[in-house]
């Protein structure tokens, strides 16, 4: 599995091609005459723990291989810090700055504000809706939802449940990521809940990804259902812990199948133990990668094809896009996302999961 999660990334970059001067629409070349520096603004270390344990430590090992100067800096889910942070990369004298925004609305004003001062942009991970970034570079986030969907219908089918009652878990519904996943799982659950076959039983989005306030969330959807719920479409493995949680509390873990996303430690830990159906890992390695050659590129004042756009719904724009493959986890392929370095093995294979990771195969 390690030579496939691989070979996608060899695909993605190989796709960028050719590089070619880039002009901005004043006409300047975006940092042709001024040394490159890139900025980046990561949104926070509260709803999942990928940005600061995966996303930093892959873009600080890009841009120090190229040999750029850079400042990676995280806005801890303060709108008005991310536009502080920004402000100051810009005076700083950033030729391009990489952000994960935290809506669309401050995002949009960051890049905008940036593209006045002639620096070059890239939405990371999340598209900024109505924004003006040069590029967009991500996994492909519907099917991250659709494998999340297909995982919670597995793992009824597997414990043989009958007309299931599900519960969804979404992400925030400031982030279009969050609206992506659920088109992906809808497209998988509606259609069973439409003929009869499931019934949903409660559908909430989690403010901010926040995992204490999706639990609370979890709870009050428990009790309008009367505790009647037989699976968990969660939309990361931090809501799907939080519901975990809850289940944990009524002696339900293990029973009621949970999804998740990032292949998080404690997520790979959560399907080890059995109380975790599934998680979607994304190979960040890959997306970090991807983003950094188009960020070293347009901080030189160059551009590269990505042979990929994605339709802007707000802004009616195609952006030029990089869009990764995810990957579906279950336990018995838990081993491989370790084998591709993403995780350690001494942050999953803990003293309570040493048993676990040896009968998962985990050497």
């Amino acid at each position: 599995m390690r030579k496939g999660f691989l070979a996608v990334s060899a695909v993605g970059l190989l796709a960028l091609g050719s590089v070619t001067a880039c002009a901005n629409e004043s006409g300047d070349q975006a940092g042709s005459d001024k040394t490159p520096k890139i900025g980046v603004i990561l949104p926070d270390s509260k709803s999942s723990a990928r940005w600061e344990g995966a996303d930093r430590k892959f873009l600080e090992e890009a841009f120090k291989a190229a040999n750029v100067d850079y400042d990676i800096q995280n806005a801890q889910g303060d709108k008005t810090q991310f536009q502080t942070i920004a402000d100051q990369m810009i005076t700083s004298g950033v030729t391009a700055l990489m952000i994960v925004n935290l809506d669309s609305g401050t995002g949009k004003a960051v890049l905008d504000k940036a593209k006045s001062q002639g620096v070059a942009t890239i939405d990371y991970d999340r598209l900024t809706l109505g924004g003006s970034a040069e590029y967009y570079v991500s996994f492909d986030n519907e099917a991250v939802g659709k494998l999340q969907g297909e995982g919670l219908v597995k793992c009824l089918t597997d414990a043989n449940v009958q007309k299931p009652a599900i519960s969804y878990l979404n992400g925030s519904p400031t982030d279009n990521n969050a609206t992506l996943f659920k088109n992906g799982y809808d497209s998988v659950l509606k259609p069973k809940f439409d003929a009869g076959e499931y019934t949903q039983v409660a559908d909430d989005s989690v403010p901010d990804w926040d995992n204490a306030q999706a639990a609370t969330i979890f709870e009050q959807q428990m009790t309008k259902a009367g505790g009647k719920i037989d699976g968990v479409l969660a939309a990361n493995d931090g809501l799907g812990n939080a519901a975990i949680s809850v289940l944990k509390k009524n002696k339900l873990n293990g029973k009621v199948p949970v999804t998740g996303q990032d292949a998080t430690p404690q997520g790979l830990q959560n399907i080890l133990a059995g109380d975790q159906c599934m998680t979607v890992y994304k190979a960040i390695k890959q997306e970090a990668d991807a983003a950094a050659e188009l960020a070293i590129g347009l901080a030189k004042g160059e551009r590269k094809e990505t042979g990929q756009t994605v339709k802007d719904p707000e802004g009616g724009r195609d952006v030029p896009s990089v869009l990764l493959t995810p990957t579906a986890i279950y336990k018995e392929n838990v081993k491989d996302v370790i084998a591709d370095g993403f995780v350690t093995k001494e942050e999953v294979c803990t003293a309570d999961f040493a048993k676990l990771c040896t009968d998962a195969g985990i050497s």
